[in-house]
């Protein structure tokens, strides 16, 4: 579950592109659909994460991690999707037939491979990304609320998928 709304999240943005598009081009059925979809994929990944690493969440695990890195820094190629219906004057111009595949093999590509961890979304409500290293040399994206600056510490947390983890409380 975790996955997958961390994913729409990720695509959320296209979304309010869209809807801004839509507004200029007098598209307001349209526009308010775009926006309430959109928010409603950021308000349900919210959710998730919320209750995912709440106290009554299941037991989480302490991890080990022996460095930090930020894990936002690939994110120009996201950025450029998510600005790319702004090409596009006219609404009713856009190439639907283009669009819907590239965003739906964005979306693919996300959920089935390990870069469904970036959600610009979630950072400007608080969440931080980051590359951890374990003591077996392995390298897991930490999704947490506060800023950590050095490794060499214990976290609690829980495993959302492969090389993911969800610090909790």
């Amino acid at each position: 579950m975790a996955r997958l709304a961390l994913t729409a999240t990720a695509i959320a943005p296209v979304g309010y592109t869209y809807a801004f598009v839509a507004a200029f081009n007098d598209a307001w059925s349209t526009m308010l659909w775009l926006l309430l979809g959109s928010t409603t994929l950021v308000v349900v990944c919210l959710w998730v994460l919320k209750t995912t690493r709440s106290t009554r969440a299941p037991a989480a695990e302490r991890h080990r991690i022996t460095t930090v890195e930020p894990a936002d820094r690939e994110n120009m190629a996201i950025m450029l999707l998510y600005l790319l219906p702004l090409f596009t004057a006219d609404f009713g111009k856009l190439n639907w037939i283009m669009w819907i595949p590239t965003i739906a093999i964005f979306a693919f590509i996300a959920v089935t491979s390990h870069s469904y961890f970036f959600n610009p979304l979630l950072g400007a409500f608080g969440w931080h990304f980051y590359r951890v290293g374990t003591p077996q040399n392995v390298t897991n994206i930490l999704i947490t609320k506060r800023t950590i600056r050095k490794g060499d510490q214990t976290i609690n947390g829980i495993e959302l998928g492969d090389y993911v983890i969800l610090e909790t409380e």
